[in-house]
């Protein structure tokens, strides 16, 4: 059977329970959204395929349980990741300062020049917003990472954040393969 991508990225998602990965990976994948809490059980994952500079890219996007007792079983899945989503809730200050455990937990368990983004999700609860964009702006950028809000219900950003986290990706490995592979 005829390969139908170009390259294929392992992305994560990961953050505290409650946060929305599932609901952003479903925005994502399916272009839909269900207000149903249900909490992932270990992990889950969905593809989709993306074009980024003419080229076929298959995205394997991993959700990853947030709940401190599958800690152990989402380590293993830090290895091969090109990219990872630490997801945020904007109406929840714990979840907010966890992003800190969160990164820490991808010094020790994920290759050193993964590809990081932060998305404050649930942007669209205005009247419940505890965390400011300026706030998230300022952890991204005091760790090196993009950083973008996003609401999984509307679908604000979700799009444009895979996109941009897997044109980094793309770019880094052109600029790898011009290295390595000089003309």
């Amino acid at each position: 059977m005829a390969k139908t991508y170009d390259f294929l990225f392992k992305l994560l998602l990961i953050g505290d329970s409650g946060v929305g990965k599932t609901c952003i990976l479903v925005r994502f994948s399916e272009d839909a959204f269900n207000s149903t809490f249900i909490s992932t059980i270990g992990i889950d994952f969905k593809i989709r395929t993306v074009e980024i500079d003419g080229k076929k890219i298959k995205l394997q996007i991993w959700d990853t349980a947030g709940q401190e007792r599958f800690r152990t079983i989402t380590t293993a899945y830090y290895r091969g990741a090109m990219g990872i989503m630490l997801v945020y809730d904007v109406t929840s200050e714990k979840s907010f300062d966890n992003i800190r455990n969160w990164i820490r937990n991808i010094e020790e368990n994920a290759s050193s020049d993964v590809d990081k983004m932060i998305l404050g999700n649930k942007c669209d609860l205005s009247e419940s917003r505890v965390i400011s964009t300026e706030r998230g702006k300022l952890l991204a950028d005091e760790h090196g990472v993009k950083f973008m809000e996003t609401s999984a219900k509307s679908g604000f950003h979700v799009e444009t954040a895979f996109l941009m986290l897997a044109s980094d990706i793309k770019n880094k490995m052109d600029r790898k393969n011009v290295i390595t592979h000089p003309p």
